[in-house]
């Protein structure tokens, strides 16, 4: 009795407060400064000096809305038809050229959207050489006498960007018929179902949840495009953030604008969540097991590599084909003394870009596995955003803020030192690598959140029992194992990087040019022939993730044969 009164009235200990490691402060650091600019847009529209809200529904916004929806929703069929059409043909029949088109589909992934519609702008406009040949062999004098359709429209951007963009549905359906196994198709037909009927039926109901991300991920590109929809004068939400930031000079405006897009990247986020959400498929095996294939007849083996092939000539062939003559007929002039500058001007920010977003990616990935918070889960998700993010918003989220430490350092600067600081944030690289990181963070962080996870939390045990901190384990024991997503985050961000447009066009330090920036700008003044080179060497460049996502298919989920 005596002891049970003791111990009801010892005082309780207070709960101990762990203190946040320098792993946890550096990834809370770092998504937070991911997340930054989305929060700068938002409140920049909510917070602008001039209410132009009224103005622009009352004019030009019900247009931007009305042609991003309908270009939207063009490449999301355009990319659909096209990527789960051909991924069922490569993945589920047999006919000759099948293996060389399944690595093949994936080559458009390379080309940057507004090179290739540059390229056939060239081709098919009134000057070039197919209308002239339609002029000659018809013996039409003008273009009045014969009808031709308008590349420069919403319907040719819907074209460029669904022959570019198809292979984001094309993987992702690809890898989810793989893995269906054969067993849901052998059931299927001992049900009598014809190959047609066992697509419409299991395999295509299966593949939903992924066939949803990968359109949702080519609508994401398509909200980002800039080089596309200015090039052929399709006044979308980007352009408009363009026109009203630059040309209007209302900063306001054009976050009011920003955060229009950003409802619209929200919405298509939920959407792809929705698709997913109660969609629970299960295969019987462990391994994905390859089953007998559709062998088709002659002609319809025909029609298949037909279907396969014209994706594949339309979306790289002829514009690689092009791009190649162009540089080879124009090198001389092409390669000038600048040409170098801008190609090592590319190559150090993919570089940079690469390393910083897999630095910061690691820190919040590994931070969020020594000591799992709810706080740093939400704010890294946050951060992650910034990937589905258009890059004039995020150039603008960057911009004002940096201007606003820059105009705050150079008065601090001039009260107290008698001298200007100048622009050491806005108006430098810091900027646009800032800009980069925002962009491609989530490629970072998904990729080491991805290979963390295939660490067995035993080994992590193990070497605390060893004596190791958290970062001596990190080094030995974690990195050797995710080394291959390190890798693969690497090569994806450096290719984007390479390949982005909108928001090195704003913030990129004055007479600093990538070679995106200067295909773009010989291709807005119609000397495409001069942009030709700088594309090709974009376009090389990004045929390596193109290879290693075809290895990392044919070994995780085919076999070594790839067969």
């Amino acid at each position: 009795m005596t002891t049970a009164v003791y111990l009801a009235a010892a005082p309780r200990r207070p709960r101990r407060l762990h203190r946040p490691g320098l792993w946890t402060l550096a990834a809370f650091a770092g998504a937070l400064a991911a997340a930054l600019p989305i929060g700068t847009a938002v409140w920049l529209a909510f917070s602008a000096n001039e209410n132009v809200w009224p103005h622009l529904m009352a004019t030009v916004l019900p247009g931007y809305i009305v042609t991003t929806l309908i270009l939207l929703a063009g490449v999301a069929v355009g990319t659909i038809v096209i990527g789960v059409g051909t991924a069922w043909l490569v993945t589920m029949c047999a006919f000759p050229g099948r293996a060389l088109l399944g690595w093949a589909l994936m080559l458009p992934l390379a080309a940057p959207t507004y090179v290739v519609a540059y390229l056939y702008t060239g081709l098919l406009d009134y000057a070039g050489p197919v209308q002239r040949t339609i002029r000659a062999v018809g013996g039409f004098a003008t273009m009045r006498d014969y009808w031709f359709p308008d590349i420069r429209s919403v319907e040719g951007a819907i074209a460029m960007m669904a022959l570019t963009l198809y292979p984001y549905v094309y993987l992702l359906a690809r890898a989810a018929f793989i893995e269906q196994g054969p067993s849901a198709m052998e059931a299927s037909r001992t049900l009598g179902c014809n190959p047609w009927q066992s697509f419409r039926r299991v395999a295509l109901p299966m593949a939903r949840p992924a066939i949803a991300v990968g359109a949702a991920l080519a609508m994401m590109e398509t909200l980002n495009d800039f080089g596309t929809v200015d090039y052929f004068a399709v006044r979308t939400l980007t352009a408009g953030v363009y026109n009203v930031w630059l040309k209007m000079q209302n900063v306001g405006g054009a976050a009011q604008i920003a955060l229009v897009m950003l409802a619209f990247v929200i919405t298509l986020l939920l959407l792809e969540h929705a698709a997913r959400r109660r969609q629970r498929y299960h295969q019987g095996g462990g391994r994905y097991l390859r089953g007998p294939r559709y062998v088709l007849p002659p002609g319809r083996a025909a029609l298949a590599i037909l279907v396969c092939a014209l994706p594949v000539l339309l979306g790289f062939v002829v514009p690689a084909g092009v791009l190649l003559a162009m540089a080879v007929e124009n090198f001389s002039a092409a390669f000038n003394a600048r040409f170098p500058e801008f190609a090592w001007n590319s190559l150090r920010l993919a570089i940079a870009a690469a390393v910083i977003c897999l630095i910061m990616g690691t820190l919040v990935a590994y931070a969020q596995r020594l000591r799992p918070s709810r706080a740093l889960h939400h704010l890294s998700r946050v951060a992650s955003l910034g990937y589905a993010i258009p890059g004039a918003v995020i150039a603008l989220g960057v911009l004002i803020p940096f201007g606003a430490l820059d105009n705050g350092i150079d008065g601090l600067a001039r009260g107290h030192l008698g001298m200007s600081t100048g622009l050491i944030l806005s108006g430098t690289l810091v900027a646009v690598l800032f800009a980069y990181l925002v962009r491609f963070f989530a490629l970072g962080f998904g990729a080491m959140e991805s290979g963390l996870a295939r660490v067995k939390p035993s080994m992590d045990m193990a070497a605390r029992t060893l004596g190791r901190g958290p970062t001596a384990t990190f080094f030995t024991v974690h990195l050797p194992i995710v080394k291959g997503s390190a890798l693969t985050a690497l090569l994806i961000v450096f290719v984007d990087v390479m390949k982005e447009l909108p928001a090195t066009l704003v913030l990129r330090p004055f007479n600093f040019e990538t070679l995106a920036t200067q295909v773009y700008q010989h291709a807005a003044t119609e000397q495409l022939e001069l942009s030709a080179l700088g594309a090709l060497t974009i376009v090389a460049v990004g045929l390596i993730p193109v290879v290693v996502l075809n290895r990392t298919i044919v070994r995780q989920r085919e076999g070594t044969d790839g067969s």
